[in-house]
């Protein structure tokens, strides 16, 4: 009996031990996941939205952008230029503007470029509204609540940055970098000839709003595209031009520039419709160099053009060309 025993216990002592071994494998602590889990969801939560830096501020966004409200002229115009479509535009007197209203048909109107509607962009629930550094605090403020909202420069010397923002919401990167060549070439091609031809002359854009004479500074507007793509002295006055100033005709006079660039739009113009006419028979315009030599000309692109985009800087430069460089 104790023989057996004593052979039974090395068989028991083997056996329990292997008890204790599963019961310890079945007692360890199932894996928690909740740092998992908290990563990944942080991970998603990331993917969802993308920085873009745009003339040095950031700005977050959806990481996909499909619905844009355009709520600027200017963005419009690029819109227009890359065959974007945004799905909320501007209106002039109650329509897409005639310029641009093949390219852009379709889209809601959003009020007009001095007061957005908010009602009408938060109902299309846009992912980003392009604005214009033009608009008031409050203005911007009262978008900023409804979507991020990015001030689009009016500033002409930023229209590639411009026109290269709207092209990474829309991946249009290869469209912006050609229409940007294909610029460069132009001007390169101008360039060559403006030089012999522009050394010497004056060149003016006036603008014509509530029946006054207005003129930009040199690196607003449209003027960039004489004073540095074409290369056309700067006119004097110019020099000492901070913003959109008024401009009398006795001081026109003084100047009496070689050519003239007059813009003239009739919405811009409601309390002064005869503006235009009544300058063109003004006996001091009559005098001008530029008039006498039947180098005024009025509305050579839209005059709703803004001026510091891709679309009125290719329009203009093909018309300044051939106007100035014969």
């Amino acid at each position: 009996m104790n023989k057996y025993i004593k052979m039974c216990a090395p068989a028991l002592l083997a056996l329990s031990l292997a008890a204790c071994g599963t019961d310890k494998e079945e007692s360890t602590p199932v894996k928690n996941d909740t740092a998992e889990t908290s990563t990944t969801a942080t991970q998603t939560e990331q993917a969802s939205t993308q920085n873009i830096t745009y003339l040095g501020e950031t700005y977050e966004l959806p990481a996909k952008v499909e619905n844009i409200v355009a709520a600027s002229l200017e963005s419009m115009e690029d819109a227009a230029m890359l065959g974007i479509k945004p799905i909320g535009v501007l209106d002039i007197g109650g329509k897409i503007p005639s310029y641009l209203s093949k390219e852009l048909e379709g889209a809601t109107l959003v009020g007009n470029k001095m007061e957005p509607n908010a009602e009408a962009i938060l109902a299309l629930d846009p992912d980003v509204i392009i604005g214009t550094s033009k608009f008031p605090e409050e203005t911007a403020e009262k978008l900023n609540k409804i979507q991020t909202m990015i001030p689009y420069s009016h500033i002409s010397t930023n229209w590639k940055e411009n026109l290269t923002l709207l092209a990474q919401l829309t991946g249009k990167e290869d469209d912006a970098k050609k229409i940007i060549a294909d610029y460069e070439a132009k001007v390169a091609d101008a360039q060559a000839k403006s030089k012999e031809q522009l050394t010497d002359k004056e060149v003016l854009i006036i603008r014509l709003r509530g029946g006054v004479m207005y003129i930009y500074p040199a690196g607003v507007y449209l003027n960039p595209v004489l004073y540095e793509d074409l290369g056309a002295p700067v006119p004097e006055i110019l020099n000492n031009t901070k913003a959109q100033a008024e401009l009398s005709l006795e001081t026109l006079a003084e100047i009496d520039p070689d050519a003239i660039f007059l813009q003239f739009e009739e919405s811009e113009n409601t309390d002064a419709p005869k503006a235009l006419e009544d300058l063109q028979k003004n006996p001091i315009f009559a005098s001008l160099k530029a008039t006498k030599s039947e180098q005024v000309f009025v509305n050579a692109i839209d005059p709703l053009a803004q001026g510091g985009t891709a679309w009125s800087k290719v329009k203009f430069l093909d018309v300044a060309a051939e106007k100035l460089l014969k």
